[in-house]
C-alpha cells in the first residue's frame, strides 16, 4: 500500500480484521532521511539524525491511521524476553526514554497502543488473537530464533490472557531468506539444540564450508509446535537483501543503512465506529 510515496506492507490474514487491527511493515519510501538512511529510517540507533528519525515515525504513523504519541518500541537485543505493554508505556522509545532493556518481544490487550520494532534482516512476527483481542509483536533474528521467542510469545499469550493456539492468527514479514543467509557451523550449531528438527530449513554449501538458514521458515516450524494450525500463519515471501530498493537490509547494505519497522495495534472503538 501507499500514500503519495510512502510505502507499507500489510499481511492478507488479517484481512477480514482490518476494522478492529492495524498490523503493518515500513518499506524505505516515503521519509525525510537522506544518504545511506533515505528516506524512511526507522531506526534510532542507525547514526542518522534523531529528528529525521522523529519526523519519519510522525508520517508513518499518521499514514497508517495511528497517534505517534501512542508508539511503543522495543529495546532490543537479539533475546526472548518478552514485555506486556499498558498505558503507561506510551510514548516509550520515541517521546520519552524506555525503562526496560532486552526486549525482543511485546504483548498487550490494551486499545490505542501501537506495539513497534524495528528490523534490517530480522524477521518480524504478528500475533492477533481475535477472541480475547490481545496482539504481539516478536523480532526474530538468528539468536532469538535459537531461543525459541516465537514460541515464548504464544506461550506467554496463553500463561497472560488465555489465548488458545489454535484461535491464533500469525503472520511472519519480510526477513532475509535462505538463499541469502549464510552462517558458519558455529551458528548452525546452536540450531541444532531446538526442539525441533531444522532439517528442513537449513541447506550445506560444500564448496564453501557455509551453512544457508531458512530462519522465517524456522519460526514458522516453531509456532506449529506451540498448537497454531499451519494454515493461521501467513509467510512473506519477500526478501530483504533482494529487494534493497524497498528494505534495508544489514547483510545487503553492508552494515550502513536505516531500519524498517513492524507496528501493530488494536484500534479504539471509536476509530471503528468511524470506519
Amino acid at each position: 500500500m501507499n500514500d503519495k510515496d510512502l510505502k507499507y506492507l500489510t499481511f492478507p490474514i488479517f484481512d477480514r480484521y482490518k476494522n478492529d487491527l492495524i498490523a503493518v511493515f515500513s518499506t524505505r519510501h516515503g521519509g525525510v532521511s537522506k544518504g545511506i538512511y533515505e528516506s524512511m529510517n526507522l531506526g534510532f540507533s542507525t547514526g542518522d539524525r534523531r529528528e529525521n528519525v522523529y519526523q519519519n515515525y510522525r508520517l508513518f504513523t499518521e499514514s497508517v491511521g495511528i497517534d505517534f504519541k501512542n508508539v511503543v518500541i522495543s529495546s532490543q537485543h537479539h533475546h526472548n524476553n518478552i514485555r506486556i505493554v499498558t498505558e503507561d508505556d506510551r510514548g516509550k522509545g520515541i517521546t520519552h526514554q524506555q525503562d526496560y532493556e532486552d526486549i525482543d518481544g511485546l504483548i498487550t490487550n490494551r486499545r490505542d497502543i501501537a506495539l513497534t520494532t524495528t528490523h534490517a534482516d530480522c524477521a518480524p512476527v504478528y500475533f492477533y488473537d481475535p477472541e480475547h483481542k490481545v496482539i504481539g509483536l516478536a523480532h526474530a533474528g538468528w539468536s532469538g530464533t535459537s531461543m525459541d521467542i516465537c514460541g515464548v510469545m504464544v506461550r506467554t499469550l496463553y500463561e497472560a490472557f488465555k489465548t488458545n493456539p489454535q484461535a491464533l492468527l500469525v503472520a511472519i514479514g519480510p526477513a532475509i531468506c535462505r538463499e541469502c543467509y549464510e552462517v558458519d557451523l558455529d551458528v548452525k550449531t546452536v540450531f541444532d539444540q531446538l526442539h525441533v528438527s531444522i532439517e528442513d530449513h537449513v541447506t550445506y554449501q560444500e564448496a564453501i564450508g557455509k551453512y544457508h538458514l531458512d530462519i522465517p521458515g524456522i519460526n514458522r516450524k516453531l509456532i506449529i509446535h506451540q498448537g497454531v494450525k499451519p494454515e493461521n500463519i501467513f509467510l512473506s515471501d519477500y526478501c530483504t537483501m533482494t529487494n534493497l530498493d524497498l528494505f534495508f537490509s544489514h547483510r545487503g547494505h553492508k552494515g550502513r543503512r536505516g531500519s524498517n519497522a513492524a507496528m501493530m495495534q488494536l484500534k479504539s472503538t471509536l476509530t471503528r465506529e468511524l470506519l
